[in-house]
C-alpha cells in the first residue's frame, strides 16, 4: 500500500483502543519494522498524539477520542485552513459557530512546535470585509439547508426600486457571494424563471414542503456572471474605450469588476476596452468620475459629452 495509506492504516489499528507492538503492526501491514518506526514518527511529528509504553506489556496507543480530530494535515495545510476560515468568517459565513470549533480543534490537535507555528502566522494575518446586518446570518443558514437538500422556501423580497415587500416562493439552486454580499440564484415561481436574489433583501424566510431537482449542469456563478456582465461575443457594433491616465488609475480600472472584463490592450499610459457603445454611455460615466483628473477619455467622442452632461448635473444640484 502507498505511505498515506499505511499510516491511515495504523490510525485506524490504534484507535481500537488496544496497544500493539512495532512487530505487530508490521506483521499486519507486512511492512517492515523499521519503516513502521518511521510512520510513527512522521505521524507524531504531525501532532498525533501517539502514547509509547516501554516494557513488556508495551506499546503503541492513541490518546482517547483523536478520531474527532483531524487527521493527516501538514503545518502547511493547517496554516492554509485556518486562514480560509479567517476570509470565510468575514465574508458572512452562515456556520461560524462551527467553523470556529474546527479552527480550535485543528489547533488543539497540533503538537507544540506546530502550535507554536500556527500562532505566528495566524498573528501577522487579518482580512478586512464589510460587515452586513447580522440578521443575513440565519437567513444564510437557512437558504445553505434548502440548496442542500432541494426544498423550496417562501420569503418575503424587496427590491432596491420597491418601497413594499413581495412574496416569493423560490427554489434556490445555489448561493454567490460577490462583491462584500450574498445572493441566491433560483427559480422564482412568482415570475416562473431562473433569478438571482441579494440575502440582504430577504426580510423573512420559511422552508416549505415543495421539493425540487436541481440540473447537475447548473451553475450559480455562471448563471449570475451571465447576468451581471454583457455578452460581447455575439455583438457585431462594437466600441473601443480607449482611456489614457496613471498607471496606477489605469491599474484600479483594469481590475473594475466591469470593466476588467474587456479590457484588449493596456500601456503604461493607456488602456482600451471593447463593448458596446450604448453600454460605454449608461455605465462607464459613474465608473470613471470618482478618478477625476487622473483619467482622461480619448475615444469615443459620445463619451466625453455624455461625461460633461453628467459632470454638468452634478454641479447644477449641488448648487441649489
Amino acid at each position: 500500500m502507498p505511505k498515506n495509506d499505511n499510516m491511515l492504516a495504523i490510525l485506524w489499528m490504534l484507535n481500537a483502543g488496544v496497544k500493539m507492538t512495532a512487530k505487530q503492526i508490521a506483521e499486519k501491514l507486512e511492512i517492515n519494522i523499521r519503516t513502521v518506526y518511521r510512520y510513527i514518527d512522521a505521524l507524531c511529528a504531525s501532532g498525533v498524539p501517539i502514547i509509547s509504553d516501554s516494557g513488556h506489556h508495551g506499546g503503541y496507543s492513541l490518546l482517547s477520542n483523536f478520531i474527532k480530530a483531524p487527521l493527516l494535515f501538514d503545518i502547511d495545510e493547517k496554516k492554509a485552513l485556518l486562514h480560509a476560515a479567517l476570509f470565510a468568517k468575514e465574508a458572512g459565513y452562515p456556520m461560524s459557530g462551527a467553523l470556529d470549533n474546527a479552527a480550535a480543534r485543528l489547533q488543539m490537535y497540533s503538537n507544540q512546535e506546530q502550535a507554536n507555528i500556527l500562532s505566528r502566522h495566524l498573528a501577522g494575518f487579518e482580512v478586512i470585509n464589510r460587515t452586513g446586518p447580522p440578521s443575513v446570518q440565519p437567513v444564510l443558514a437557512e437558504l445553505e439547508q434548502a440548496v442542500a437538500n432541494e426544498y423550496a422556501v417562501e420569503m418575503d423580497y424587496r427590491t432596491g426600486r420597491e418601497e413594499h415587500s413581495k412574496h416569493r416562493v423560490i427554489d434556490p439552486y445555489g448561493m454567490v457571494y460577490w462583491n462584500s454580499k450574498w445572493y441566491t440564484v433560483g427559480f422564482c415561481r412568482l415570475k416562473n424563471e431562473v433569478r438571482s436574489f441579494r440575502v440582504d433583501r430577504i426580510l423573512t424566510i420559511q422552508r416549505t414542503a415543495l421539493r425540487f431537482k436541481r440540473s447537475e449542469a447548473f451553475s450559480a456563478r455562471e448563471f449570475f456572471m451571465h447576468n451581471l456582465l454583457p455578452d460581447v461575443a455575439d455583438k457585431e457594433e462594437l466600441s473601443s474605450l480607449i482611456i489614457r491616465g496613471s498607471a496606477d488609475a489605469l491599474d484600479d480600472l483594469g481590475l473594475h469588476w466591469f470593466l476588467g472584463h474587456h479590457l484588449t490592450e493596456r500601456t503604461a499610459d493607456q488602456a482600451i476596452f471593447v463593448l458596446e457603445e450604448q453600454t460605454i454611455l449608461r455605465y462607464v460615466p459613474n465608473f470613471l468620475l470618482p478618478y477625476g483628473r487622473a483619467v482622461q477619455v480619448i475615444e469615443p467622442q459620445s463619451l466625453k459629452a455624455k461625461l460633461a452632461a453628467v459632470a454638468a448635473d452634478l454641479m447644477e444640484y449641488y448648487q441649489l
